[in-house]
């Protein structure tokens, strides 16, 4: 039977079970974990039923370690386990040193504030710099505006020259 130009995958399939193969455990779609679980209490009620009663002890109820844990029983040394400190065993007065990265920090941010203040009231060489470029601008600005003004004065007193 022709599918087309595509095939589907053989794991798209679909497997339905049907009540008979559930109840003997034979079913393909049932992980092997439920079969084991399932399959037995199936068993025992059988045999509940027949009368008779099994004397022997459940073991499976422990669970048996997977994969290499049964052969390696040795912490990992990598791991780091946190340090959990009760309040009462916190030492108050101890102060704890920081880090060289978080004194470089610390450092670097007091650094830059004094440098702000200073910037602010104009004593470093920076804001001596910004400040007499700013008064240049200004003083550009202001003979523009001047320079505007005369013009438009002058323009002014043309028109009213040539209206009379």
């Amino acid at each position: 039977m022709g599918r087309g130009k595509f095939k589907g995958k053989p794991t798209g399939r679909r497997q339905f079970s049907n009540p008979d193969e559930l109840r003997a455990g034979t079913s393909a779609s049932r992980p092997r974990t439920f079969k084991q679980e399932q399959a037995e209490p199936v068993e025992e009620e059988f045999e509940e039923e027949s009368g008779e009663e099994s004397g022997e002890e459940l073991d499976d109820n422990e669970t048996k370690p997977k994969g290499s844990q049964s052969v390696i029983e040795v912490e990992n040394p990598n791991l780091v386990k946190a340090k959990n400190l009760k309040a009462k065993d916190a030492d108050v007065g101890k102060v704890s040193e920081l880090s060289r990265r978080e004194r470089e920090e610390i450092e670097k941010q007091r650094a830059h504030e004094r440098y702000m203040r200073l910037q602010e009231q104009g004593k470093t060489e920076q804001a001596r710099k910004d400040l007499e470029r700013l008064a240049m601008i200004r003083q550009q600005r202001a003979e523009a505006a001047k320079k505007r003004e005369e013009e438009k004065a002058a323009k002014e007193q043309k028109k009213a020259e040539a209206r009379k």
